[in-house]
């Protein structure tokens, strides 16, 4: 039929070489060799990879730690909130102290005189008024002579030489009742300890 030329016959063979050639690569990849090319863009997926790990590494240490820090912001506000209500009144416990030591003061005057009428009637009164504080928490710290010392609890007025040596380091007198509230301090108790 037709006859190809020479040059025609050249091309078509350089074309159908160019075509082997690159099967021959693609065999080769199938077979576990990998060509330039391709290994660089391998190369550049798997630094892409590891690029994403670290990234999502990263952010998940960021959420681990913003997690820890909000329970832990609602940790402290749930017991400042138990602490709140626990002392919601202190202010108003603390501006009643002056008026308890004044029952215990009459009390004591009261106690001397011979009217009893009266002195049951401010006994009566002090015992509700010792109730209520009581029952809204409030506490008398149980303080008295010979008691050991305590910079933490006691409120030292001022020291005196011991009147006996079982009383050195110990309290002498207290001066003033102190009181708490739950388990928080509102007035130290006021001593007077030997030395």
């Amino acid at each position: 039929m037709f006859k190809m030329s020479k040059k025609s016959k050249e091309s078509k063979n350089t074309v159908e070489d160019k075509d082997t050639a690159q099967t021959q690569e693609k065999t080769q990849n199938v077979n576990g060799e990998q060509n330039p090319e391709n290994q660089e863009t391998v190369v550049e997926e798997v630094s892409e990879l590891d690029a994403l790990k670290e990234d999502l590494a990263k952010e998940k240490d960021k959420f681990l730690r913003l997690f820890a820090e909000f329970e832990n912001y609602k940790k402290r506000t749930s017991k400042e909130r138990i602490e709140l209500f626990k002392t919601a009144g202190q202010d108003i416990l603390q501006a009643m102290l002056p008026v308890i030591d004044d029952f215990d003061r009459a009390l004591v005057e009261i106690s001397k005189s011979e009217d009893k009428e009266m002195l049951k009637g401010v006994e009566l009164i002090s015992s509700k008024l010792k109730n209520v504080l009581e029952g809204k928490g409030l506490e008398v710290i149980d303080t008295k002579a010979g008691d050991t010392f305590d910079a933490e609890v006691h409120d030292a007025v001022t020291q005196i030489p011991a009147p006996s040596d079982d009383l050195k380091g110990k309290i002498v007198d207290v001066i003033e009742k102190g009181y708490k509230l739950g388990d928080k301090i509102i007035r130290h108790p006021k001593v007077v300890f030997g030395q």
